[in-house]
């Protein structure tokens, strides 16, 4: 079975895959962009939808948004699939 929300890669692989050096991963944790899964020994293993979110911040970067932008823009993302799915959850409810 694949999840894509369970932490495989470690940080270097992860930096590797998204074409990002490492520092940048662990200073887009530290503004709260994304949260790696940890280990118990407190390793950071990266999900295969953590480097989507970090491609996301490499166009939102390369388009000239801040730090602060992205976080808002992650966050309204976010939102609007959390809504998207209460609005079919509704709409299934409905018919029945």
């Amino acid at each position: 079975m694949h999840d894509d929300d369970r932490g495989v890669y470690g940080i270097s692989v992860a930096a590797e895959l998204v074409g990002m050096a490492v520092p940048s991963l662990r200073l887009y944790e530290s503004h709260g962009l994304l949260e790696p899964d940890r280990t118990p020994g407190g390793t950071r293993r990266y999900s295969v939808n953590d480097l989507e979110r970090l491609r996301t911040i490499a166009e939102l970067l390369e388009a000239g948004v801040n730090l602060t932008g992205i976080a808002m823009i992650l966050q309204l993302q976010e939102d609007n699939l959390r809504l998207g799915e209460e609005v079919r959850r509704l709409r299934g409810g409905a018919k029945g």
